[in-house]
C-alpha cells in the first residue's frame, strides 16, 4: 500500500458542485473515501479570494470574509492544505456587460507540488480534480517518475479538456450520486434545559434505522470512465462516424484551443 495525495482546484470544483445542486461537502470526508485503499498524505485544496474593488461594497465584504473563513476551515483539517492563488480583474464582457476576472497562480502551485511529490517519491499516486489543460506538463512529469494519475471529472460544461482526459491512467466521472457520499452531517439541535441550565436534545422518538452503505463502505470503488482503445478522438471519429455526427456522448470533446 502505497501514498496518495489529493490535488483539488477549487474553482472547478465549485461549478461541478453547482451543477450537481450544489450539495453540503464534507472535504474531510471527501479525501478519506478518494485516497482509498492508499494512506493519504494530503490534501492540496487551490482557490483564490474573491475580488474586492478599491472601494468595496459591503456585499463584497461579506463575501470575501465567508471565503476566509471556508479557507480557515479547510486548514484545520487534518493534512489538509489550502494554496491561495490571486483574482484579477481584466475588464467587462462587451456582450453580458459582466466582469472578467482571472485566476493567477493556481497552475502554477498545483503543477509545483504534483512535480515535487512525485520526484521526490512521496505518492505513488495522484488524484486530480480539474479539468484544465494547463496542468499536463506537471502530469507528463510525474507519470514519467511513476505516478498513476486518476481523474475526477465533471461533464457537460464541465467536462475535461480532451488531452487532459486521454492523459490520466483512471477517470471517474463525478455525478450527484457520488457527491451524496461525502455529504456535510447536520448536527442534532439542541434547547437550553431551564432551570438546570445547559442544553438538551431533542426528543427523536425511535432510533431511525442504518441507512445503506456507500459504495465506499462496502469496499467497491465508484464507476470508472473506461480508457479508450483507439490513438486518438479524431481518428476514432473518422473510422466510427464519417459523417463528422453522433460523438458518444459522455466521451469529452473540446475544441483544441477552448480551456474546459
Amino acid at each position: 500500500m502505497g501514498q496518495t495525495a489529493i490535488f483539488v482546484d477549487g474553482g472547478y470544483f465549485d461549478r461541478v458542485s453547482r451543477d450537481c445542486g450544489s450539495p453540503r461537502i464534507d472535504f474531510g470526508k471527501l479525501a478519506t473515501e478518494l485516497s482509498r485503499p492508499d494512506d493519504l498524505l494530503r490534501t492540496y485544496y487551490y482557490h483564490c479570494l474573491p475580488y474586492m474593488s478599491p472601494v468595496p461594497t459591503p456585499e463584497e465584504e461579506e463575501r470575501y470574509a465567508g471565503k476566509q473563513r471556508f479557507f480557515s476551515a479547510l486548514n484545520r483539517l487534518n493534512r489538509f492544505e489550502v494554496r491561495e492563488g490571486k483574482l484579477e480583474y481584466r475588464g467587462t464582457d462587451r456582450e453580458s456587460n459582466r466582469p472578467i476576472f482571472e485566476q493567477k497562480r493556481v497552475d502554477i502551485y498545483l503543477g509545483v507540488d504534483l512535480v515535487m511529490l512525485a520526484v521526490k517519491q512521496r505518492i505513488h499516486r495522484a488524484i486530480l480534480i480539474t479539468g484544465d489543460s494547463d496542468f499536463l506538463p506537471a502530469i507528463r512529469a510525474a507519470k514519467n517518475e511513476g505516478v498513476l494519475i486518476h481523474l475526477f471529472h465533471g461533464t457537460g460544461p464541465q467536462q475535461p479538456h480532451r488531452d487532459l482526459w486521454e492523459e490520466a491512467d483512471d477517470r471517474t466521472v463525478i455525478t450527484p450520486d457520488l457527491l451524496n457520499t461525502f455529504l456535510l452531517s447536520e448536527r442534532p439541535q439542541q434547547e437550553p434545559r431551564g432551570e438546570g441550565g445547559g442544553f438538551e436534545r431533542h426528543d427523536r422518538g425511535e432510533r431511525p434505522e442504518r441507512p445503506e452503505r456507500t459504495v465506499f463502505e462496502r469496499g467497491e470503488r465508484p464507476v470508472r470512465t473506461p480508457r479508450p482503445t483507439y490513438t486518438s478522438p479524431s481518428s476514432y471519429a473518422r473510422e466510427t462516424y464519417p459523417s463528422g455526427r453522433g460523438w458518444p456522448e459522455g466521451l469529452p470533446v473540446v475544441d483544441e484551443d477552448e480551456e474546459a
